[in-house]
């Protein structure tokens, strides 16, 4: 292994990755901490070296740091070695090693969440502020993003300290905002994503502290000030870029932690008389849209996130400019209801009550409810036979409901088209697995029974295929449940009458063309019988 100094004589990308390899697989007892501590520095100096002059793309500069965490070196003390790359990461100035370290904290701790929990213990929050702010976008947009993401990953697990929130001022967040203003140079990322998720993991923070102060008499006295909403109230008509990209983000979305996310941030923009109408009145109705299409796919099981979609279309539809004529999808925001309460929809399980305490708060919206007992108290009393009381109707909703609604990250929102989709294809398959047995029994015993013989060419089918063989339905064997016999009697003949109802005649044989000859000059079939009469 080559030691910390000789590392600046590479000279090329084979002998790099030879010497990153010899020091990632260094073999020393755990207790060996100077052994371990110049192996790391080995390492990093070598990966911020490979980024400067051989990488080609962030994932090639990121594979250093995850063949760092596969390493010998990792497994023989992780608990030290991640204790001394968050040291690094608290003292590091050079954007070389800071991305070396950035990449590697987060991906430890995307598969080790103490990882994350272990940052927050030792003030890496405010430190990642301070870097983010401290190296602008144009610098080095690959770390101002990874410094984002860490930010992000790491927040979004775990409740940050009071005073890391205190960190927060005014300008880091106008900063963002700004940010998300100017045009995006990056074609794959056209919503500045990294840089959102910031903003909403903020606000989620927040909203979190500000429950933990009401309920909490250790907390300290002044509340902290949800500073994302501060921002948006006084400047929100400079920053509309922002909230048009998280509803395009909510169009898109399957992540539930993210989708809950938005929500949060949407309820308190529209119980928020500052910001009624931060929005603009197209992205509201494509919000709208969005809104109805998936409380309608949502499935049954996912209660809290339908709960949280209800509460968030209140005040939509209450405060903001979807209260003025013309009323947007009126009648299908009626029906959307009348389905979440219970109206009898076979793929709409029985709604609990916390469902038609919200829906029937969204049909007293003034310009929804077009008359007295079209509510969800009345729709469930009737057709579920629920009652529920003045106190069960009002509305319960407050920010501790929704700060304490959280989802495991990573986990995608189920669709009811899909699972609906998957029940009925395996329906069908059961069903046409069954009519197919059923057929192939028939007809090898109708082959036995009147041919002495079974049919072998389905067999062959199959051993050739690998797989049955799909029959067109036989012809059936009877008439209203009288078994008959296809000859040529019962064919010319006239059918008798069945149950006592006379049957109708077949229809003729087409008119020949030029004039009929006489029926005594009509050919004679074999069974002695002419054309005349088999017609007549």
């Amino acid at each position: 292994m080559a030691s910390p100094d000789d590392t600046g004589t590479v000279q090329n990308e084979e002998q790099l990755w030879h010497e990153l390899e010899g020091a990632i697989s260094t073999q020393c007892p755990a207790e060996a901490h100077e052994t371990i501590d110049d192996a790391l520095r080995t390492w990093l100096s070598l990966s911020s070296q490979f980024r400067c002059e051989f990488s080609e793309s962030e994932d090639e500069a990121a594979y250093c740091s995850q063949r760092l965490l596969e390493g010998a070196l990792f497994r023989t003390n992780p608990d030290y070695v991640r204790t001394q790359i968050i040291y690094s990461l608290l003292q590091e100035d050079e954007g070389g090693p800071l991305y070396a370290i950035a990449t590697c904290l987060l991906l430890d701790g995307r598969g080790n969440e103490a990882t994350f929990r272990r940052m927050i213990d030792e003030s890496c929050f405010p430190r990642l502020l301070e870097l983010i702010v401290g190296r602008s976008k144009e610098e080095d947009p690959g770390l101002h993003r990874l410094l984002l993401d860490l930010t992000y990953e790491m927040s979004r697990i775990e409740r940050l300290r009071f005073e890391d929130l205190q960190h927060v001022d005014d300008g880091f967040v106008v900063y963002l905002f700004q940010l998300i203003e100017q045009l995006s140079d990056d074609v794959n990322d056209p919503y500045h994503y990294p840089i959102i998720r910031v903003l909403l993991m903020l606000n989620e923070q927040y909203m979190i502290a500000s429950t933990a102060t009401a309920n909490d008499p250790d907390s300290p006295s002044a509340p902290l000030t949800n500073r994302v909403v501060k921002c948006l109230s006084l400047y929100g008509p400079h920053y509309r870029t922002f909230g048009e990209n998280i509803i395009l983000l909510l169009n898109r979305e399957t992540e539930t932690s993210l989708q809950l996310l938005i929500l949060k941030l949407l309820y308190l923009l529209f119980t928020t008389r500052a910001t009624y109408e931060y929005f603009y009145t197209n992205d509201l109705r494509v919000l709208l849209d969005v809104i109805i299409r998936n409380l309608l796919d949502l499935p049954n099981e996912l209660m809290a996130l339908r709960h949280t979609y209800l509460r968030v279309l209140y005040p939509l539809l209450a405060h903001t400019q979807l209260n003025q004529p013309p009323h947007y999808k009126k009648d299908e925001i009626q029906k959307l209801l009348a389905l979440l309460a219970g109206s009898g929809n076979v793929h709409f399980a029985p709604a609990d009550e916390t469902t038609l305490r919200l829906v029937d708060r969204v049909s007293k919206v003034p310009w929804l409810s077009t008359e007295e007992g079209s509510g969800a108290s009345e729709i469930a009393r009737k057709l579920l036979g629920i009652s529920l009381s003045p106190a069960e109707t009002a509305s319960k909703t407050s920010v501790v409901d929704l700060a304490a609604l959280q989802e495991k990250p990573g986990v995608q929102t189920p669709s009811r088209r899909n699972t609906i989709g998957a029940a009925t294809e395996r329906d069908d398959s059961n069903r046409r697995h069954h009519h197919h047995h059923h057929n192939c029994c028939h007809h090898h015993h109708h082959h036995h029974g009147e041919n002495g013989k079974g049919g072998s060419s389905g067999g062959e089918d199959e051993q050739t295929t690998g797989r049955p063989r799909k029959l067109p339905p036989e012809v059936p064997k009877h008439r209203h449940g009288t078994l008959f016999r296809e000859t040529s009697d019962s064919m010319m003949a006239p059918a008798p009458a069945v149950m006592g109802k006379k049957l109708p005649p077949k229809a003729p044989p087409p008119r020949r063309k030029g004039r009929l000859k006489p029926a005594a000059a009509a050919p004679v079939s074999d069974s002695g019988t002419s054309v005349s009469e088999r017609v007549s």
